[in-house]
Protein backbone atom coordinates (compact mmCIF):
# COMPACT_ATOMS: atom_id res chain seq x y z
CA UNK A 1 0.00 0.00 0.00
CA UNK A 2 1.21 3.35 -1.61
CA UNK A 3 1.69 6.40 1.14
CA UNK A 4 -1.22 8.40 -0.82
CA UNK A 5 -3.61 5.47 0.54
CA UNK A 6 -2.45 4.99 3.41
CA UNK A 7 -3.12 8.78 4.23
CA UNK A 8 -6.58 8.43 2.49
CA UNK A 9 -7.51 5.37 4.64
CA UNK A 10 -6.83 7.11 7.89
CA UNK A 11 -8.53 10.50 6.44
CA UNK A 12 -11.76 8.23 5.99
CA UNK A 13 -11.18 6.48 9.60
CA UNK A 14 -11.23 10.34 10.99
CA UNK A 15 -13.97 11.20 9.12
CA UNK A 16 -15.83 8.61 10.03
CA UNK A 17 -15.45 8.97 13.61
CA UNK A 18 -13.34 11.57 14.70
CA UNK A 19 -13.16 10.86 18.41
CA UNK A 20 -12.52 6.62 18.52
CA UNK A 21 -11.62 5.18 21.69
CA UNK A 22 -11.82 2.15 23.96
CA UNK A 23 -14.81 0.29 24.29
CA UNK A 24 -13.36 -0.79 27.55
CA UNK A 25 -15.33 1.12 30.81
CA UNK A 26 -12.88 3.30 32.80
CA UNK A 27 -12.30 6.57 34.81
CA UNK A 28 -8.93 5.78 35.48
CA UNK A 29 -5.42 4.08 34.39
CA UNK A 30 -5.78 2.22 37.31
CA UNK A 31 -9.27 0.99 35.97
CA UNK A 32 -8.16 0.70 32.34
CA UNK A 33 -4.95 -1.53 33.45
CA UNK A 34 -7.36 -3.82 35.06
CA UNK A 35 -9.63 -4.13 32.60
CA UNK A 36 -7.49 -4.57 30.23
CA UNK A 37 -5.54 -7.14 32.49
CA UNK A 38 -9.05 -8.80 32.48
CA UNK A 39 -9.78 -8.62 28.67
CA UNK A 40 -7.68 -11.37 27.50
CA UNK A 41 -9.65 -14.07 26.06
CA UNK A 42 -12.83 -12.29 26.92
CA UNK A 43 -14.90 -9.81 25.01
CA UNK A 44 -15.62 -6.12 26.08
CA UNK A 45 -18.65 -6.60 26.99
CA UNK A 46 -17.71 -9.25 29.22
CA UNK A 47 -15.41 -7.39 31.14
CA UNK A 48 -17.46 -4.60 31.46
CA UNK A 49 -19.92 -6.66 32.86
CA UNK A 50 -17.73 -7.58 35.49
CA UNK A 51 -16.46 -4.07 36.27
CA UNK A 52 -19.51 -2.56 36.66
CA UNK A 53 -19.65 -4.95 39.79
CA UNK A 54 -16.04 -4.92 40.61
CA UNK A 55 -15.32 -0.65 40.64
CA UNK A 56 -18.10 0.25 42.66
CA UNK A 57 -16.72 -1.86 45.40
CA UNK A 58 -12.48 -1.48 44.46
CA UNK A 59 -11.05 0.42 42.23
CA UNK A 60 -7.79 1.64 43.52
CA UNK A 61 -4.48 -1.13 44.20
CA UNK A 62 -5.48 -1.10 48.07
CA UNK A 63 -9.54 -1.45 47.93
CA UNK A 64 -8.87 -4.32 45.49
CA UNK A 65 -6.16 -5.75 48.44
CA UNK A 66 -8.83 -4.88 51.02
CA UNK A 67 -11.71 -6.66 49.06
CA UNK A 68 -10.24 -10.09 49.26
CA UNK A 69 -9.57 -13.01 47.08
CA UNK A 70 -12.76 -14.17 47.35
CA UNK A 71 -14.69 -11.25 46.67
CA UNK A 72 -12.45 -9.91 43.32
CA UNK A 73 -13.49 -13.62 41.92
CA UNK A 74 -17.10 -13.42 42.65
CA UNK A 75 -17.24 -9.94 40.61
CA UNK A 76 -15.08 -11.07 38.09
CA UNK A 77 -15.61 -15.00 37.26
CA UNK A 78 -18.03 -14.26 34.61
CA UNK A 79 -15.15 -13.79 32.56
CA UNK A 80 -12.78 -16.62 31.00
CA UNK A 81 -9.21 -17.51 33.58
CA UNK A 82 -11.44 -15.72 36.07
CA UNK A 83 -8.86 -17.29 38.58
CA UNK A 84 -5.60 -16.52 36.78
CA UNK A 85 -6.65 -12.76 36.10
CA UNK A 86 -7.26 -12.47 39.82
CA UNK A 87 -3.97 -13.40 41.05
CA UNK A 88 -2.54 -11.65 38.67
CA UNK A 89 -4.46 -8.65 39.46
CA UNK A 90 -3.97 -9.43 42.84
CA UNK A 91 -0.09 -9.44 42.79
CA UNK A 92 0.40 -6.19 40.12
CA UNK A 93 -1.54 -4.43 43.04
CA UNK A 94 0.70 -5.08 45.46
CA UNK A 95 4.03 -4.62 43.33
CA UNK A 96 2.04 -0.73 42.46
CA UNK A 97 1.81 -0.08 46.09
CA UNK A 98 5.10 -1.19 47.13
CA UNK A 99 7.16 0.67 43.87
CA UNK A 100 4.83 2.63 42.43
CA UNK A 101 3.15 4.60 45.13
CA UNK A 102 -0.12 2.89 44.31
CA UNK A 103 0.14 4.67 40.40
CA UNK A 104 0.18 3.33 37.55
CA UNK A 105 3.52 3.76 36.25
CA UNK A 106 4.02 5.67 32.85
CA UNK A 107 6.44 3.66 31.56
CA UNK A 108 6.45 0.84 28.99
CA UNK A 109 9.36 -1.70 31.16
CA UNK A 110 7.55 -0.82 34.52
CA UNK A 111 4.18 -2.05 33.08
CA UNK A 112 5.48 -5.30 30.88
CA UNK A 113 7.01 -6.04 34.66
CA UNK A 114 3.86 -6.39 36.35
CA UNK A 115 2.10 -9.92 36.52
CA UNK A 116 -0.65 -10.60 33.56
CA UNK A 117 0.57 -7.68 31.35
CA UNK A 118 2.76 -7.91 28.20
CA UNK A 119 3.24 -6.04 25.29
CA UNK A 120 -0.12 -5.44 24.32
CA UNK A 121 -1.39 -4.49 27.40
CA UNK A 122 1.58 -1.80 28.12
CA UNK A 123 0.98 -0.19 24.86
CA UNK A 124 -3.14 0.28 25.61
CA UNK A 125 -2.49 1.84 29.19
CA UNK A 126 0.72 4.01 27.09
CA UNK A 127 -1.85 4.93 24.05
CA UNK A 128 -5.42 5.59 26.52
CA UNK A 129 -4.26 6.46 29.42
CA UNK A 130 -1.74 8.51 29.11
CA UNK A 131 -1.20 9.49 25.31
CA UNK A 132 1.35 7.50 23.39
CA UNK A 133 1.48 6.98 19.96
CA UNK A 134 1.82 3.33 20.50
CA UNK A 135 -0.15 0.84 18.40
CA UNK A 136 -1.44 -2.60 20.41
CA UNK A 137 -1.51 -4.95 18.38
CA UNK A 138 -4.44 -7.40 19.03
CA UNK A 139 -6.26 -10.53 16.27
CA UNK A 140 -8.00 -7.63 15.22
CA UNK A 141 -5.52 -5.24 14.16
CA UNK A 142 -3.43 -7.86 12.92
CA UNK A 143 -5.84 -9.19 10.40
CA UNK A 144 -7.04 -5.60 9.31
CA UNK A 145 -2.83 -4.85 8.49
CA UNK A 146 -1.97 -8.03 6.84
CA UNK A 147 -5.64 -8.50 4.97
CA UNK A 148 -5.86 -4.10 3.84
CA UNK A 149 -2.11 -4.49 2.74
CA UNK A 150 -1.56 -1.55 6.05
CA UNK A 151 1.82 -3.22 7.46
CA UNK A 152 1.75 -7.37 6.53
CA UNK A 153 3.89 -9.21 9.44
CA UNK A 154 4.16 -13.21 10.46
CA UNK A 155 4.46 -11.42 13.84
CA UNK A 156 2.51 -8.83 16.08
CA UNK A 157 5.85 -7.37 16.78
CA UNK A 158 6.28 -7.19 13.44
CA UNK A 159 3.07 -5.88 12.20
CA UNK A 160 3.51 -3.25 15.21
CA UNK A 161 6.90 -1.83 13.75
CA UNK A 162 5.77 -1.40 10.95
CA UNK A 163 2.17 0.19 11.59
CA UNK A 164 4.07 2.71 13.53
CA UNK A 165 6.16 3.39 10.25
CA UNK A 166 3.31 3.30 7.71
CA UNK A 167 0.63 5.04 9.67
CA UNK A 168 0.68 9.01 9.03
CA UNK A 169 1.71 10.73 11.66
CA UNK A 170 -1.26 13.22 12.36
CA UNK A 171 -2.63 9.76 12.73
CA UNK A 172 -0.68 7.86 15.08
CA UNK A 173 -2.63 9.07 18.15
CA UNK A 174 -5.57 7.16 17.04
CA UNK A 175 -4.73 4.49 14.82
CA UNK A 176 -5.39 1.66 17.82
CA UNK A 177 -8.68 2.49 18.25
CA UNK A 178 -9.73 2.98 14.48
CA UNK A 179 -8.00 -0.36 13.58
CA UNK A 180 -9.68 -2.21 16.07
CA UNK A 181 -12.87 -0.90 15.64
CA UNK A 182 -12.89 -1.62 12.13
CA UNK A 183 -11.73 -5.22 12.40
CA UNK A 184 -14.18 -5.97 15.33
CA UNK A 185 -17.25 -4.41 13.18
CA UNK A 186 -16.45 -4.42 9.79
CA UNK A 187 -13.67 -6.50 8.40
CA UNK A 188 -14.46 -9.56 10.39
CA UNK A 189 -12.32 -12.57 10.58
CA UNK A 190 -14.41 -15.03 9.35
CA UNK A 191 -16.35 -13.09 6.41
CA UNK A 192 -15.39 -9.34 5.90
CA UNK A 193 -18.06 -6.69 5.03
CA UNK A 194 -16.40 -5.83 2.12
CA UNK A 195 -19.84 -4.14 0.65
CA UNK A 196 -20.35 -1.78 3.53
CA UNK A 197 -16.92 -0.69 3.97
CA UNK A 198 -15.16 2.52 3.27
CA UNK A 199 -12.22 1.76 2.96
CA UNK A 200 -12.87 -1.16 0.29
CA UNK A 201 -11.21 0.45 -3.05
CA UNK A 202 -7.85 1.27 -1.00
CA UNK A 203 -7.44 -1.83 0.47
CA UNK A 204 -5.21 -5.03 -0.63
CA UNK A 205 -8.19 -7.88 -0.14
CA UNK A 206 -9.02 -9.62 -3.19
CA UNK A 207 -11.73 -10.85 -3.97
CA UNK A 208 -14.20 -8.08 -2.04
CA UNK A 209 -16.93 -9.97 -0.13
CA UNK A 210 -20.30 -8.83 -2.08
CA UNK A 211 -23.26 -8.19 -0.45
CA UNK A 212 -25.43 -11.35 0.68
CA UNK A 213 -28.19 -12.49 -1.81
CA UNK A 214 -26.00 -11.30 -5.02
CA UNK A 215 -23.95 -13.79 -6.95
CA UNK A 216 -20.63 -11.73 -7.60
CA UNK A 217 -17.77 -10.73 -5.53
CA UNK A 218 -16.39 -7.02 -7.27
Amino acid sequence: MNPLKRQQMFERLCQANPNPTTELAFSTPFELLTAVLLSAQATDVSVNAATAKLFPLANTPRTILDLGEKSLVDCIRTIGLYQTKAKHLRQTCQILLDQYNGQVPEDREALEGLPGVGRKTANVVLNTAFGWETIAVDTHIFRVANRTGLAKGKTVLEVEKKLLKNVPANFRRNAHHWLILHGRYVCKARKPECYRCGLSDLCDFKPKTPLPGSRHAF
